[in-house]
């Protein structure tokens, strides 16, 4: 795959140490550890390794990676991995994809409470398709349902959803069949919006009463219980966006949505144009638009572009993949065994237990591994290492004319 013309880590090298002096004590440690991360991606300060092809003698340095799950550039071998361990959980029925999006007044709460609110977002949305599902009105059912939490929109403002990837079906209350939804149907959009609502309300309420809650500047006032309460009223009388959207055209285009979906930032290297004097220009989609239209192009100055984009750091050790209901974790492989024998009535195969942890993972180095190969980029040859080389030590004698990989 061919490098991008321009990547985020050169707009951070160039411009985020004086920016970060700027801005010194309005970035949290997070937000400066994932663009320290991002500015030392794939160069020597993280080490790497020498790599040699004996059928053609090519040799290059390979630099290693950050890892971290904001990097851009790391995340599309970390989604692959992904996948791979995921493949087994598939189920032979069609797939549904939903989305949950929080009011633009709760997202604005967010941006000082992202660990309290998100985690409300999963709950509310992961309680209420299993709870409509398991009402007989509708499918009387024991689902499964992974979730995915984006933070932003196409121009890298703040906007809280997540994405749901949802089996069609599931198994009866009483355990003894597959319940299968109306083809081409799943859940009403209208009753899953309403229950939404209802259960992040109150549970938003909740955490106010428990004090978990924060407030700054044109919030602080509704640190006092009436006034929050008088907040909360217009947002129960106001219609909330549930999405539904036509199921999966079979497993492939699941996974390949997995694929795009799952281990996204705020903005990918392939989005990027050009960074100029005017600052940094980038692709978007404008949604209110339709067709060839909505597709279009933004340039905002290189500081703006930095703090949109560091919007979206999330907090230590929050998850944003989870799986609920049959996919959790924990029995996943159980449940999912006893689902392929009800739907196919044979033994289950055996199912791989792959936990996926989505951890920080900020100052992690891609070490050489058995199911890891370089090729040649000349012939496509395996490459061999000849040295590796630890953070910040250069290689005894670099190759002449190369670069990082």
């Amino acid at each position: 795959m061919a490098r991008p013309a321009l990547e985020v880590a050169e707009i951070f090298r160039a411009h985020g140490p004086a920016w970060r002096c700027a801005q010194a004590g309005h970035l949290s440690l997070g937000q400066l550890k994932v663009m320290s991360a991002i500015e030392q991606c794939r160069s020597a300060a993280l080490g790497g390794h020498v790599l040699h092809c004996q059928a053609c003698n090519h040799t290059q340095i390979a630099y290693n990676s950050c890892r971290n799950r904001h990097c851009p550039k790391c995340q599309g071998s970390a989604a692959r991995r992904w996948l791979q361990e995921r493949q087994a959980d598939l189920l032979p029925v069609e797939y549904y994809h939903l989305v949950f999006t929080l009011p633009a007044p709760i997202g604005k709460l967010a941006w000082y409470n992202k660990s309290v609110i998100y985690g409300l977002l999963f709950q509310a949305a992961a309680e209420t398709l299993r709870s409509i599902a398991a009402d007989p009105k509708h499918l009387g059912a024991r689902i499964g349902a992974t979730l995915v939490l984006h933070t932003w929109g196409s121009s890298m403002t703040h906007h809280p959803h997540v994405h749901g990837i949802v089996p069609g079906g599931g198994v009866s209350l009483d355990g003894q069949r597959w319940v299968s939804c109306r083809p081409g149907f799943f859940l009403p959009v209208r009753v899953l919006s309403r229950r939404f609502r209802h259960l992040l309300l109150d549970r938003l309420a909740e955490a106010h009463r428990e004090n978990k809650l924060q407030f700054f500047g044109e919030h602080r006032g509704l640190a006092e219980a009436k006034r929050f309460a008088d907040w909360l009223q217009p947002l129960r009388q106001c219609e909330w966006v549930v999405y539904a959207k036509r199921p999966f055209a079979g497993p492939e285009a699941v996974l390949a949505y997995l694929s795009r979906y799952t281990h996204r930032v705020a903005i990918s290297n392939s989005r990027l144009i050009a960074l100029d004097e005017r600052g940094v220009t980038f692709r978007c989609k404008d949604y209110r638009c339709k067709g060839r239209v909505r597709y279009k192009t933004m340039t905002l100055s290189v500081e703006e572009f930095m703090r949109r984009f560091l919007l979206h750091v999330l907090p230590r050790g929050f998850h944003r993949i989870r799986h609920y209901g049959l996919l959790a974790n924990t029995t996943s492989k159980d449940n999912l065994a006893q689902a392929r024998e009800l739907l196919i009535d044979s033994t289950p195969q055996e199912i791989e237990d792959a936990q996926t942890k989505d951890a920080d993972g900020a100052y992690e180095t891609a070490e050489p591994s058995a199911s890891l190969a370089w090729l040649c980029p000349d012939c496509g040859a395996p490459m061999i290492i000849l040295q590796s080389f630890e953070r910040t030590q250069l290689p005894r004698a670099p190759p002449a004319g190369t670069g990082e990989s």
